[in-house]
């Protein structure tokens, strides 16, 4: 049967609005399984978390451990000063209790990422060691701040005067957030200490 008014048939709108829903229900259908999805994604995140959070700070204490014992090897106690609730840094003991030096993280932002150095400074604020912590800087370039070559450099320096230590050629970027970074915390660490912490 065909209509020659133009207008369309019955039927035909019938078709049209009945497919017209079933596309909605597939729709509905798809974002409610994707929610679940997203929903059960979620909480299998939030489980891993839950079971690695605790392996990895302890991993990343025991990492903090060895840098403070590998850069004060004479320090029976390492005494953590607080700001808020981070440490702020530590003063090492020996077995005396005599206070060998202050020990403390300084990050700075370098070429590729953060890098996060840990500094032991003696009392008289000369720069005894430092060791990078961490760094994800080029290879072969910027990483060379983590060799002994560089952070050699910083023994016996004064903190006040660490950041004209000299720069690694061609990763200057990444030897000035070394140093800055050093300067920054060590002017901060300084003023603690003259305030009695």
């Amino acid at each position: 049967h065909i209509c020659m008014s133009g207008e369309p048939q019955v039927g035909t709108v019938y078709k049209e609005s009945q497919s017209g829903g079933r596309q909605m229900k597939d729709i509905f259908k798809f974002a409610f399984i994707l929610g679940l999805i997203a929903l059960s994604a979620g909480g299998l995140l939030a489980a891993v978390n839950a079971v690695t959070a605790p392996r990895i700070a302890a991993q990343a204490g025991l990492e903090e451990e060895a840098a403070l014992k590998g850069l004060q090897p004479e320090a029976a106690v390492f005494t953590p000063v607080l700001k808020g609730d981070t440490v702020f840094f530590y003063k090492a003991y020996d077995k005396n209790d005599k206070l060998l030096s202050v020990l403390f993280k300084a990050a700075g932002k370098g070429y590729s990422g953060m890098i996060e150095t840990m500094v032991c400074m003696d009392v008289q604020a000369k720069i005894k060691a430092i060791k990078v912590l961490s760094q994800n800087e080029t290879p072969g370039l910027g990483s060379k701040v983590a060799e002994g070559s560089f952070t050699g450099r910083f023994s016996g320096v004064d903190a006040a005067r660490v950041s004209g230590v000299q720069a690694i050629t061609g990763a200057t970027i990444s030897s000035r957030a070394v140093s800055s970074s050093i300067a920054l915390k060590a002017a901060e660490v300084r003023e603690a200490l003259r305030n009695g912490k």
